[in-house]
């Protein structure tokens, strides 16, 4: 019979009574074994450091933050897959997580096989993302991209954050008196904005600055392309 390989794990929560129970929870499956819990983020890098475990749990409500562990991490040799532990699907902190090197996200109250089945999960180089979570943190990471992606292209075209907010919202279809109420500002200072952008882009007209828009991908491919006005 095949030996089964043993998974090192070592968990980091400032509850004691939390490490104790998932210590004992992890203990109970075939092939986990707990080589270590730590109260704060400075015990759980020295433990990876030292103990190099296959996995980390780590808290996010950690007193010196979770986050930063996982930053710590990122620096230091070896490749111990850090799933994150959080009470809820904070849709910010999930990201920031994701972004400093977690290879799993887990709320704390999932049952005790999807937690089993993270840990395994990551082990074979994949992510792991709670059923509540990957909805939100997929959307996020699109909409994010998209940000980016758009911001480089208007920086060919020396436009300001404002001026990309404008582009957006006349290729969108908004008149100038919806995007002042949104934006909290004059209707002359939307205005001001969108004879900029002409002046910037080389159009004249709000159809123009639209089919400007998406060509150059300011924006990406609107449903509908409001008419001139």
């Amino acid at each position: 019979m095949e030996k089964l390989s043993v998974i090192r794990i070592v968990i980091a929560h400032h509850e004691q009574i939390f490490r104790e129970g998932l210590r004992l929870l992890l203990g109970s499956e075939p092939g986990f074994v707990v080589v270590g819990d730590a109260p704060n983020g400075a015990g759980a890098v020295r433990m990876v450091r030292d103990l190099r475990p296959d996995v980390l749990l780590v808290d996010l409500a950690l007193p010196e933050g979770g986050i930063n562990v996982l930053k710590k991490l990122t620096a230091m040799p070896g490749r111990v897959r850090a799933i994150a532990m959080t009470a809820s699907a904070d849709e910010d902190m999930l990201i920031a997580a994701l972004e400093q090197g977690a290879r799993g996200l887990i709320v704390k109250e999932s049952p005790t096989a999807l937690l089993f089945k993270s840990i395994r999960t990551v082990l074979g180089d994949q992510f792991w993302i709670g059923r509540e979570s990957v909805g939100l943190i997929v959307e996020r990471m699109r909409r994010l991209a998209q940000q980016h992606e758009a911001e480089q292209h208007a920086k060919k075209f020396r436009l300001t954050r404002r001026e990309m907010e404008i582009v957006m919202a006349v290729a969108g279809g908004e008149s100038n008196k919806n995007i002042a109420r949104r934006l909290s500002v004059r209707e002359d200072t939307v205005k001001h904005h969108v004879s900029n952008v002409f002046a910037k882009l080389g159009v004249s007209s709000r159809l123009e600055l639209a089919v400007f828009a998406i060509n150059h991908e300011l924006v990406k491919d609107l449903d509908s392309i409001p008419e001139s006005h």
